[in-house]
């Protein structure tokens, strides 16, 4: 490769139930999506936390992610992420800690601080999510202590166990000014929610690496963007199945009345551009919010320009349909063509 910097790409899996999939089948997709993405190259499979949400499937990443290493050789895995203000961080120190000793060097923990459900599911799942929220410095440092074996109570040492021989890595997801703090002062990785935010990023990563402070799992800022795409072989198809996307998303919507998935994340992947602009084709930055769909070329140009904006290390590419078929087409497109568009966009640049 002759490009300076090589940009790691990966899934964010928030395994979706597709046109009427079961459960049981749209975990199997997500089996699948992580065994092809292992072959096409792709460097991590991340996959989401989400409660009473109807049309996803991943409550537990932890449950999720330990089947899918049994069958999977190397990708990196991870949570993406989980919700560390409903548990105790004892617990998921324990969860993930086993999880890097079953897959050594594969573990990445991705942590967030949004509640991912409605508020009753909520309420259900730890009670006071604003007070639980409002202690996450608290929970961040006590996480951190743990997985660095320095960690007490009551002035005794306690010990996540067991102890892997390669420590896990560990990221903050958001989509702001506050995640991107907590994630510069405990020394984590930061994945900017771009296919969250109407925000283009820049204040945030920004903030993250001014304030960075190394730490055991970290010595220098990494950056990663979530990102909504949609690779198609023509202009054409990739506008067709964004409208095929945000068509089912407003039925999803309606079935489900002021729906969790929109509260928590914004409009969902394919919802944005409902007059049928085809985003991938946009010639300026400002088209790269949420939703980026066109075909490979289309999308790594705009890909491109969101990681030299925010000099980011990686993407997580968010492909949540319009079905299991084209969604595995998307993801494989947008690996074939990684190399040599990277290599093309670095030239023209340089």
């Amino acid at each position: 490769m002759t490009f300076e910097k090589n940009i790691s790409l990966g899934v964010l899996d928030l395994v979706p139930r597709l046109n009427g999939a079961t459960a049981e089948q749209a975990l199997q997709q997500a089996v699948l999506l992580a065994q092809r993405a292992e072959a096409w190259g792709y460097a991590r499979y991340w996959t989401s936390e989400h409660h009473d949400m109807a049309e996803l499937a991943s409550a537990a990443p932890e449950v999720l992610l330990a089947h899918i290493g049994a069958r999977t050789a190397s990708i990196q895995l991870g949570s993406g992420a989980v919700l560390l203000p409903h548990y105790s961080p004892l617990k998921v120190a324990e969860s993930f800690r086993l999880l890097a000793s079953l897959y050594p060097g594969r573990i990445e923990l991705g942590l967030g601080r949004a509640p991912g459900g409605g508020p009753h599911a909520t309420m259900a799942l730890s009670g006071n999510y604003l007070q639980h929220v409002s202690k996450l410095p608290e929970s961040l440092a006590s996480l951190s202590a743990l997985l660095e074996d320095r960690y007490t109570y009551e002035e005794v040492p306690v010990t996540a166990r067991p102890i892997p021989e390669t420590p896990l890595s560990l990221w903050m997801l958001g989509t702001n000014l506050k995640s991107a703090a907590f994630a510069a002062q405990f020394g984590m990785g930061y994945v900017f929610g771009q296919f969250m935010s109407d925000s283009d990023g820049v204040q945030a990563v920004r903030r993250y690496r001014e304030q960075f402070v190394p730490s055991a799992h970290l010595k220098r800022p990494l950056v990663m963007a979530a990102v909504s795409v949609i690779c198609a072989a023509s202009e054409r198809e990739a506008l067709i199945w964004s409208r095929e996307m945000a068509d089912k998303h407003r039925e999803n919507q309606q079935r489900q009345p002021g729906g969790q998935l929109e509260r928590e994340h914004g409009p969902g992947p394919g919802s944005l551009r409902d007059s049928g602009e085809l985003v991938g084709s946009g010639d300026s930055d400002s088209d790269v919010l949420k939703h980026i769909a066109g075909t490979p070329q289309q999308v790594w140009q705009q890909l491109w320009r969101l990681t030299q904006r925010l000099n980011a290390d990686g993407i997580l590419a968010v492909t949540s349909g319009p079905d299991y078929e084209r969604r595995l087409e998307s993801y494989r497109l947008l690996a074939e063509a990684k190399e040599e568009c990277l290599i093309r966009f670095s030239q023209c640049n340089s």
